[in-house]
């Protein structure tokens, strides 16, 4: 698995980065399409980097919660092949091919949502 995740990163020439052991997941909207991903440079105290969901995004304090990284294989196992991708990289794929990987240049050094989350539920 480590071998595709570093093709994907070489693909953008991008140098990959491992990810945290926890990323956040909008557990709801698994099963939809497009699949998205936005990985955030860390802050002071954060321990989520990574955050993920899929279809309709939504700001309800809710729509993100733990989950260990190692579970995404079965949660979300397209996922998976782009935990590698530095902070600043966002990503939208889908099931029938799409792919679309671009670096935030400007991004904030720390996120905006919930980055201290530190149990899985």
């Amino acid at each position: 698995m480590l071998e595709l995740q570093q093709s994907v990163c070489a693909r953008y020439g991008l140098v990959g980065v491992a990810p945290e052991p926890v990323v956040a997941l909008a557990r709801s909207t698994v099963g939809a399409m497009p699949l998205c991903g936005n990985r955030f440079q860390l802050g002071e105290g954060d321990n989520i980097g990574w955050f993920i969901h899929c279809g309709e995004f939504s700001d309800a304090d809710d729509f993100y919660s733990p989950v260990h990284t190692e579970h995404l294989h079965q949660l979300l196992p397209l996922a998976v092949s782009y935990l590698w991708l530095p902070p600043g990289s966002r990503f939208v794929v889908d099931d029938q091919g799409y792919e679309d990987i671009w670096q935030e240049l400007h991004q904030r050094s720390t996120c905006t949502g919930p980055c201290q989350l530190v149990s899985e539920r």
